[in-house]
């Protein structure tokens, strides 16, 4: 089974490399043909409005939608939850409306506000160091979305079914939790 890894910009490699470690073949998504016969896909960290115009430019945005519409696991990280989200603020832009959030985009600051937390987390992933970098705040979480782990207070790491959102970027470090537990979701 492949995982394929939205590769337009952003984090895309740090994904592939830990999905590799954990035994999971990966794919690059360029084209709307690399869509074909995933068992899984990550919607990287990066930046939401240049993936947005990749998305558009490569005639990838309504493949990757249905993708993200059909059951299968997506795993999206930072921009990548912000894709999935219902409403995205901070400002205003257009989403997949996968997962039934609302995100605020660059909610924690700039990029010299980035910073790691040690989040609050279900046993999985208590004491999961995430890194987050000018990264969204989830402002609000629908009732059939579970809250896996906070960062004071705050929801950072959710799933529906199988569709997960980190607001950090689990791909960068060593530790391979969320990742291991997202792949679980694959057939």
């Amino acid at each position: 089974m492949t995982v394929g890894v939205l590769a337009l910009q952003g984090g895309f490699a740090a994904h592939a490399r830990m999905l590799t470690a954990l035994g999971a073949a990966t794919r690059f998504i360029r084209k709307p043909a690399d869509l074909a016969d995933l068992a899984g896909l990550v919607l990287p960290g990066g930046e939401s409005t240049a993936m947005l115009l990749g998305l558009a430019r490569d005639g990838l945005e309504a493949p990757v939608e249905a993708f993200v519409r059909s059951g299968r696991p997506v795993l999206g990280t930072c921009a990548g939850a912000i894709l999935l989200a219902h409403a995205v603020t901070g400002p205003a832009q257009r989403s997949f409306d996968a997962l039934d959030v609302d995100v605020e985009r660059n909610a924690y600051g700039t990029q010299l506000d980035s910073f790691t937390a040690v989040v609050d987390g279900e046993d999985e992933f208590s004491d999961l160091a995430a890194v987050f970098i000018r990264a969204p705040r989830l402002t609000r979480v629908g009732a059939e979305v579970e809250t896996l782990a906070r960062v004071a207070g705050d929801p950072v790491l959710v799933r529906c079914g199988p569709v997960w959102a980190a607001t950090f970027h689990p791909e960068l470090g060593s530790d391979d939790r969320v990742h291991r537990a997202w792949l679980r979701e694959l057939p």
